[in-house]
């Protein structure tokens, strides 16, 4: 490849980190899994799953502004983007309320003496992957539009440039997803406290909640 085209692969791998940054793209994931009570190996698989979808339909936008027009494509990326923002929020107050009933519905006594078991792979629920496919719709929702200018400019140097971006793009977003979410996880494990462990849902969903707001005040 030539120098253009390596520039090109390190700008996307740059802007792959530093999106990914934003609290939306790893928070929620951290907050499920401290309600959820998953393994650190099931909360990255799931944040692996979400940010796949997440770069995917990204990349397939860009690929399809090369044949629609640039600016046909980011008007549909913006408006799936701020569609995502509020399904995010929706997904929030939804688990929220869930979490809510569930835990008035709780015995105290139980939540503290039989909360601490987990079941095989880190399943001490009963959604059978409800919650990760729907993150994972969510995320698929929300396409990173910044990734399509680097497509169009990456097309001149010929389709084995456009992979080696997406590549990049792609497995910097994962990445740095799987790291956060797992530092994030860590700490939110370190923490032991009653409360949690009966409210977590609850408090997870107010988490996303609050997340989904900030990006939708914010604009990001």
């Amino acid at each position: 490849m030539t120098g253009l085209s390596w520039t090109l692969v390190l700008a996307a791998a740059t802007v792959g980190s530093l999106h990914t940054m934003a609290p939306d793209h790893w928070m929620p994931f951290a907050a499920l899994a401290r309600a959820r009570k998953w393994t650190p190996l099931r909360t990255s698989r799931t944040t692996i799953l979400c940010g796949f979808g997440h770069v995917t339909v990204s990349a397939l936008m860009g690929i399809a502004a090369l044949f629609a027009g640039l600016g046909v494509i980011r008007l549909i990326g913006g408006q799936l983007a701020s569609l995502a923002t509020w399904l995010l929020i929706a997904f929030g107050a939804v688990y929220m309320c869930w979490g809510i009933v569930r835990s008035l519905r709780r015995d105290p006594l139980a939540v503290v003496h039989a909360h601490d078991h987990r079941h095989p792979h880190g399943h001490n629920d009963h959604d059978h992957g409800l919650t990760e496919w729907s993150l994972f719709l969510l995320f698929s929702a929300d396409p990173c539009v910044a990734v399509i200018p680097m497509i169009i400019a990456s097309a001149g140097a010929g389709w084995h440039t456009v992979a080696a971006v997406i590549v990049s793009y792609e497995l910097a977003t994962i990445a740095t997803m799987v790291i956060l979410v797992t530092v994030a996880h860590a700490g939110a494990r370190a923490i032991h406290a009653n409360w949690i462990d009966r409210y977590g849902d609850a408090v997870a969903g107010a988490l996303i909640v609050s997340v989904g707001a900030s990006m939708a005040v914010l604009g990001i």
